[in-house]
């Protein structure tokens, strides 16, 4: 059981996780307790060829000052050579004497790091404060686990469930809060993709922007569904990462292909928001891993409903959530939901 003072480590090592870069390798941090609960040194994944956060931790200490320590990690040491050496058995060369992770490594290489350990001699424990490191770790363990970018589809409706007035105005359902943290959010995404009907109707630029307009520094990749062309006199021509578009369709390969074409290309976290056919599909082929609804005060009425079919025909059919956080914002909500597990 962990104690008091390896949950806090872990905490500190989550936080020290964040400081390196997202990409293709997860962020990783690393805390070395000493016998007495005393911090004796951390460290963190700093990208691809660079030593993992536990022999980033273990650099920082003379040769045996190791020795008889606790080693508190967001993820399990790794198994494998690749860039660098396996963390498991620098661990065990070290004099390690006791491992305690967050979350499981689920990489077919890369996995079995605590079975090794164990083999050793090592006390290992596993799943300490899981629920936050997977959150961390999202995007990066959807690829493993999947082989596919980490999806998260968006929409915006009013409290009776439209996504636009009857004329099909949409500007703005929810407030300036509201929108500036869906800006924050499409910054941290590596694709933002949007469904050719919305593309044709309403012309968006697919940029992240701050709440004076100006481009954040981080812009996704904008991406379109659907087969029907994108005109010359379009806004998104004009996108400094320029654009990428799939048929999305069965004849193509659909939902699946575009995003596997996409994972290949070095993505790994996807946002989609652009329509609520394009929003649909994803949900009715179990793409979607996280969904973000945001919910203003407002009664719109009519048919343009905030999300088209998803196959659902009975109850029994029904897509169950899980509702991770309900936020104010301004005076809209934000409600963020993860599919069940077995109903993803």
């Amino acid at each position: 059981m962990a104690s008091t003072t390896e949950r806090d480590a872990m905490r500190r090592a989550l936080s020290i996780a964040r400081l390196g870069p997202r990409g293709v390798n997860p962020q990783v941090g690393a805390v070395l307790l000493s016998p007495e609960g005393d911090v004796l040194a951390e460290g963190w994944h700093r990208g691809a060829g660079t030593p993992h956060a536990e022999v980033d931790a273990l650099s920082k200490l003379a040769p045996g000052a190791a020795r008889g320590a606790t080693a508190i990690v967001t993820l399990e040491p790794c198994n494998h050579t690749g860039l660098t050496g396996p963390c498991s058995e620098a661990l065990i060369a070290a004099g390690v004497i006791r491992v305690v992770y967050a979350v499981a490594d689920p990489g077919d290489r890369s996995s079995g790091g605590a079975r090794r350990l164990r083999a050793a001699g090592i006390d290992v424990e596993a799943g300490l404060l899981e629920e936050e490191a997977t959150a961390l770790l999202d995007s990066w363990l959807t690829v493993q686990r999947l082989g596919r970018p980490h999806v998260t589809v968006k929409w915006a409706q009013s409290l009776d469930g439209r996504a636009a007035a009857s004329d099909g105005t949409s500007r703005w359902i929810t407030g300036p809060a509201a929108r500036a943290d869906v800006h924050r959010r499409r910054a941290l995404a590596d694709a933002i993709v949007a469904g050719t009907g919305t593309v044709l109707a309403d012309d968006p630029a697919l940029t992240a922007r701050a709440e004076d307009g100006s481009l954040l520094p981080d812009q996704p990749m904008p991406v379109v569904i659907g087969s029907r062309r994108v005109p010359d006199s379009a806004v998104l021509r004009a996108h400094p990462r320029g654009f990428l578009q799939y048929a999305g369709d069965r004849a193509s390969g659909g939902l699946a292909a575009a995003l596997e074409d996409l994972r290949r290309r070095g993505v790994q976290r996807v946002f989609v928001e652009g329509g609520p056919a394009v929003a649909a599909s994803f949900v009715r082929e179990r793409l979607a891993d996280e969904l973000l609804v945001y919910v203003a005060p407002v009664l719109l009425g009519g048919d343009r409903l905030a999300l088209h079919d998803i196959g659902v025909t009975t109850m029994g059919e029904a897509r169950r959530l899980a509702v991770a956080s309900v936020t104010p914002l301004g005076d809209d909500l934000l409600f963020v939901a993860r599919p069940l597990e077995g109903d993803e």
